[in-house]
């Protein structure tokens, strides 16, 4: 066992036979000074590219957040007792990517304070999923957050228009005063200048908190992003930075393995040159929200120029003959955290150690400290991008959809049809009930296939690398029941593959693990989902509808896949609540004749 000690939370290492690379990249770390140059903001450690260092330069102020808004706490409590004092019951984050995560995590483990707002993170497009977030709520009673870095993001720029007009609408219907306007129902966290411009009806809204513009999304947890609906929680934000800024301190330790963060960026990088690039995390329940956060930190971080490390988060526990040499095990536990889960997993890491496999374990002394490992993984991010020689501030394949999708939604705007562009492409392959299986070209172009839904997704299935990792993409609805589902398939696939799986809802996972998929390892095997719209929903001012939007988010992404030659059919339910069954016999009819 390796051990490294920061001082908030204890860790250590079992790494087997990967310990004497992981020892040399230690002395490279200490003879290079890589905790002390990352300090010195030496942008040299990433690249040798002018043009690079530069962009690197402006990606940096993270470094900074917990000293620079430790001095705002005292104005970011005042703003959640006056939204509260105000009788405001309900908050909306409607962000994407880093803009919602870390709100999630923060609400999902410490929830509500009493007699504070209640929180809600909206990062769905599909018109269920946005009227099940807000259509049970008050609009003059719920606070708005517009939450997006460039103030030009399509999501949440939807999410506004959708909530200004139901704002005006309950204003009117209550006769309020022509001067009472939705704006001072919505606030914005954005960037400065252009973005912050960008955004709709900006010089009406409540409030606008502007971060500073070197904080990149996917690591802005202890910016506004996450302290604004922190301070409507009632969250201890002193607290909170506290930890944070221990943990900083300790990552400023010149010897790489006594320091949290940089020992554990040189493990996770030269574990991933390996061939051990899946990184599974085994949470315990109280904390468990936090891998959706480290997974888009790690994955739009790592995945590009053909390199990448696949975090994998929420996959159900196996028993240990499953998992392959591609894994790395993450068991992230909670002081005094108890029961049948916990010591499963405790039993899980153990028995994978036993068996070989390099195992990470971190231990949170409370869950105020989330917001050490905030920091603790973005240095650790930081350092592995270094040890895989690419840059890990940039996302340069998270454009590829976005560009197709803005493309289909115009066809929407003139009144063309966005399936009239190939009529073999929206022709499915097999269909069974309620599904519909379309498939990627050359799935669609090769023979052998029988047009069953079993037979295709076995063909499909052969398509798969033998270090592959199986995603499931998801642009319907989230729902437990969906949720439950998606964790049934990936055991199924994982079973019988021993191949480390994935899940994700769109658009969601487009602004975290979409750049992985197209621009890490080419290893990825996809399963897009899609459904109807029964009660599809207009966006106020826009040509298109909710149900629009994610189709053509879904059909984006579909063909920006496709462009990298990597394997992915879509299927379509009719109706996801009971189509997921007939999907997952289909799925195990294949795997098992396969």
């Amino acid at each position: 066992m390796t051990d490294a000690t920061g001082t908030t939370s204890p860790f250590g290492f079992a790494l087997g036979e990967h310990e004497p690379a992981y020892r040399d990249a230690v002395d490279r770390a200490r003879d290079e000074a890589w905790a002390e140059r990352l300090f010195a903001r030496d942008t040299t450690l990433w690249s040798t590219d002018p043009r690079v260092q530069a962009a690197i330069a402006d990606r940096l102020g993270w470094l900074d957040a917990p000293a620079h808004f430790g001095v705002q706490v005292a104005a970011l409590e005042g703003f959640g007792e006056g939204i509260r004092d105000a009788g405001f019951t309900t908050a909306i984050v409607a962000g994407m990517g880093g803009s919602s995560l870390a709100p999630e995590v923060l609400v999902r483990t410490f929830g509500s304070g009493e007699g504070w707002l209640d929180l809600r993170v909206l990062d769905s497009t599909d018109p269920a999923a946005v009227a099940a977030t807000v259509d049970d709520l008050d609009p003059l009673a719920t606070l708005f957050i517009v939450a997006s870095k460039s103030g030009t993001t399509t999501e949440p720029l939807a999410f506004q228009a959708d909530a200004w007009d139901r704002i005006e609408t309950a204003l009117r219907s209550r006769h309020a005063p022509r001067n009472e306007h939705a704006g001072e129902l919505m606030i914005a966290i954005t960037d400065p200048g252009k973005s912050v411009e960008a955004i709709p009806h900006h010089n009406e809204l409540r409030e606008t908190f502007l971060n500073p513009p070197d904080i990149g999304g996917r690591y802005a947890a202890l910016s506004y992003v996450g302290l604004v609906p922190a301070s409507l929680i009632g969250l201890d934000l002193d607290s909170l930075l506290a930890s944070a800024a221990t943990m900083l301190a300790a990552c400023q330790e010149p010897e790489p393995k006594a320091n949290p963060g940089v020992s554990l960026g040189l493990a996770l990088g030269v574990l991933a040159k390996a061939g051990r690039d899946k990184v599974t995390f085994l949470p315990d329940p109280d904390i468990s929200t936090f891998g959706a956060w480290a997974e888009q930190l790690i994955a739009e971080s790592t995945g590009k120029r053909g390199v990448g490390i696949v975090p994998v988060d929420g996959e159900p526990a196996g028993s240990p003959v499953l998992y392959g040499l591609d894994r790395v095990i993450v068991r992230l536990t909670l002081a005094g955290s108890s029961g049948p889960e916990v010591t499963d997993a405790d039993a899980l890491a153990d028995a994978l150690e036993a068996a070989g496999h390099p195992v990470i374990r971190i231990r949170v002394p409370d869950p105020i400290d989330l917001g050490a490992e905030f920091i603790r993984w973005e240095v650790a991010t930081a350092i592995a991008g270094a040890v895989l020689g690419i840059d890990p501030f940039d996302q340069p394949n998270v454009e590829e959809a976005k560009e197709r999708t803005r493309a289909l939604l115009e066809r929407h705007g003139d009144g063309r049809d966005r399936r009239a562009t190939d009529a073999a492409a929206a022709t499915p392959i097999a269909t069974s009930e309620g599904v519909a299986l379309f498939g990627d070209a050359p799935l669609r172009l090769s023979a052998g296939g029988d047009h069953t839904l079993a037979g295709e997704l076995r063909r499909h299935l052969a398509r798969r690398r033998p270090n592959a990792y199986l995603s499931i993409q998801a642009f319907i609805a989230p729902t437990p029941a969906r949720d439950q589902a998606f964790a049934r398939i990936r055991a199924l696939l994982r079973e019988a593959t021993g191949c480390a799986t994935t899940a994700g809802y769109g658009p969601r996972f487009l602004h975290s693990t979409g750049q992985l998929h197209k621009g890490g390892a080419p290893i990825g095997w996809f399963i897009q989902l899609t459904s109807d719209h029964p009660a599809d929903r207009p966006i106020p001012g826009w040509p298109y509808t909710f149900g629009q939007l994610i189709d053509a988010q879904a059909q984006g992404d579909f063909e920006a896949i496709e462009s990298h030659d990597l394997p992915i059919v879509r299927v379509h339910l009719k109706d996801p609540e009971t189509d997921l069954a007939i999907l997952e016999a289909a799925l195990a009819e294949a795997l098992a004749s396969g």
